[in-house]
């Protein structure tokens, strides 16, 4: 018992090693000099359905494109730097942001009041109008104001949603993504979709099944969001695009896209014919699905690394939670049964946004793969704790008086007797586990982890190719869980021979 305690003490000990190393000291210089430092700025984005803003490219899926993707190239350029896009979920781009995540966050994002409590913006790069679109046989719906009675698309945290919001009797679906509402759409389960000008350009003008509705309404500015402290990264920032402008390479970047219009400006006229080199709906498209497989590969080895290491956590710590609980006095045996409660009885997604997202509030900030790792690694611990739980119980308690009759400790008795029996009762739950454990991993792209799921979110939404990706991706989990079912055969089989 005393060497378990020992054990007990040292986890704790490096527990507490872990969450110290991954808390930020306080920076003694400003985010523009640490960026000059490093030679690149990380700036942040969501690459899923991010067309034209930030997209993965059909030519080369593992590289970004996008009008946002021209614009950091050029600022880092004027900061004699290198640009690097931070992936992260578009709704949760501020939070990320002011935790400390990346340098500025630049995607689309509206000037609103609300958002101005939180962060400082830059001046506007671009001015943005909103787009109706319905299906290519509605009549009926010629502008905004048609929409009464009707259910209309729209995405999470825009302004579009804001107009919608405050229309009477419009039935508003909100959806996380930008793709999705016109498919709905198209398939007829929406009326109609309001959403910023250049989203409706790529993915609804080139759906035959699509059109607009009525000229763009309402007007609005994009711009970089900044942390509130960085007023001198936010300095140099109004600098650089100013001098884009007045160089006309904010002009050059939007002709490129097809984005240029009137609303700009009034420099050229509205919707300019795009640069042959801007990556189209249609080419990503028509892009061979054999080069999506590098990303989509890449995205399985995260998977991969993730559940392998959260698994060996989950492992050891539940083999320390039963001893714990069945072997240890109070108060460390109703602890044990806590924890294993709370794990099994609260959701993994709510435990990952805690970790990520609720421990800065109290100063400890973990780095996306730290807190993936200790995430699903104490959630599947409380379940192998139970799995262990019941392998000793089945062990017979003749056994154990067996072995202390012998003059054996209880700590020997339980390392040579009962637990190796145990763990050989368990091995097919922790198998089974290990397999439920690669599906869960998927959660952790909630943290800005992009592994295999969140990487076919990605492919999928700015091609649209749903079904082929689809399929191979579920063909490469697949590939990785089949060989742990069939380990979990094999071994129910020996425990069967065995028990003859």
């Amino acid at each position: 018992m005393r060497r378990f305690l020992g054990i007990l003490f040292l986890l704790i000990i490096g527990t507490g090693i872990i969450i110290y190393a991954a808390v930020p000291s306080k920076p003694k210089e400003g985010t523009l000099d640490k960026i000059k430092k490093r030679g690149h700025l990380l700036w942040g984005a969501d690459a899923e359905g991010g067309a034209p803003y930030a997209f993965p490219d059909p030519k080369d899926p593992s590289e970004l494109v996008g009008f946002e993707v021209d614009l950091a190239q050029s600022i880092a350029r004027e900061l004699g730097v290198k640009a690097v896009e931070s992936q992260n979920a578009w709704d949760s781009l501020i939070p990320a942001l002011e935790r400390g995540d990346f340098d500025f966050a630049m995607n689309g994002i509206e000037i609103t009041e609300k958002r101005k409590e939180r962060v400082l913006f830059s001046q506007p790069y671009y001015i943005y109008t909103e787009q109706l679109v319905v299906r290519k046989d509605e009549n009926s719906i010629k502008s905004v104001n048609d929409l009464k009675g009707r259910t209309v698309g729209t995405l999470s945290g825009t302004v579009a949603q804001d107009i919608l919001m405050g229309m009477r009797g419009v039935n508003v679906k909100i959806y996380s993504g930008q793709v999705e509402p016109y498919q709905d759409l198209a398939l007829g389960r929406l009326d109609a979709v309001l959403l910023d000008l250049p989203i409706a350009a790529y993915y609804a003008r080139p759906n035959p099944k699509l059109k607009f509705a009525g000229p763009p309404v309402g007007e609005g500015l994009y711009a970089i969001a900044i942390r509130k402290n960085d007023v001198q990264l936010k300095k140099k920032l109004d600098e650089v695009l100013a001098k884009l402008y007045r160089t006309g390479e904010l002009k050059r970047i939007y002709e490129k896209w097809g984005l240029w219009n009137n609303k700009q400006e009034k420099l050229a006229a509205y919707f300019r014919n795009p640069d042959k080199n801007a990556a189209t709906l249609e080419e990503s498209q028509r892009a061979p699905v054999k080069s999506f497989f590098p990303m989509l590969l890449k995205g399985a080895g995260v998977t991969v690394l993730i559940s392998v290491s959260s698994m060996s956590l989950a492992i050891g710590l539940g083999l320390i939670l039963t001893l714990m609980r069945l072997y240890a006095g109070a108060p460390f045996n109703w602890l044990a049964a806590s924890y294993i409660e709370v794990y099994r009885g609260t959701p993994l997604l709510i435990q990952l946004y805690i970790l990520y997202y609720g421990l800065p509030n109290i100063g400890i900030s973990l780095n996306p793969v730290l807190a993936a790792f200790l995430g699903l690694g104490m959630n599947y611990a409380a379940y192998e704790a139970e799995l262990y739980r019941a392998g000793i119980n089945a062990v017979p308690h003749g056994q154990m008086e067996a072995a202390l009759s012998l003059g054996m400790t209880k700590g020997l008795a339980l390392r040579r007797i009962i637990l190796p029996q145990a763990v050989k009762i368990a091995l097919p739950g922790i198998t089974n586990d290990f397999i439920a454990l690669f599906k869960d991993s998927s959660l952790v792209s909630v943290i800005a982890m992009v592994e295999l799921t969140k990487t076919y979110s990605m492919l999928a939404a700015s091609t649209l190719r749903f079904f082929q990706l689809g399929i191979i991706t579920a063909l490469l989990y697949f590939g990785m869980s089949y060989p742990l079912s069939l380990l979990a055969r094999r071994l129910e089989k020996k425990l069967k021979k065995d028990r003859r």
